[in-house]
């Protein structure tokens, strides 16, 4: 039976999507990491809780199944900031919570002014006096 339930994750780990986005935070290499584990010795694993594997099994499937979106359709697909699904990928994406880190780093106040500061060079030229 274990091997079987090894198989069953195999197919599950598969099927489940990456997001090269999040490097390092990733649910779906989150996932195959922790079925590694569960399953150092692949189908010959002895599982200590054999129920519990089955409802992680279970849960999972449901998910990459898209089973709570079908069954709870949205009016929109923004989220209740009228965020889209694509604006938040890319604000979640690796490289730009990076950015957000060195931002933070630098401080707020440095970085507000860095932000809202005009250089010479921008600043748009004075108009003739009547």
């Amino acid at each position: 039976m274990s091997a079987t339930r090894y198989r069953r994750f195999l197919k599950l780990c598969e099927e489940w999507p990456r997001d090269e986005s999040k490097k390092g935070r990733d649910l779906g290499t989150f996932l195959r990491q922790r079925v590694a584990h569960a399953f150092r010795e692949g189908e010959n694993t002895q599982l200590s809780d054999p129920e519990k594997c089955d409802q992680m099994y279970e849960s999972l499937a449901r998910i990459n199944s898209n089973m709570y979106r079908e069954k709870f359709p949205r009016v929109k697909d923004t989220s209740f900031t009228g965020v889209t699904v694509e604006e938040c990928r890319m604000l979640l994406s690796t490289g730009n919570m990076q950015q957000m880190d060195e931002e933070k780093k630098k401080g707020l106040w440095k970085t507000m002014m860095e932000r809202f500061s005009t250089k010479p060079e921008e600043t748009p030229e004075k108009m003739p006096e009547k």
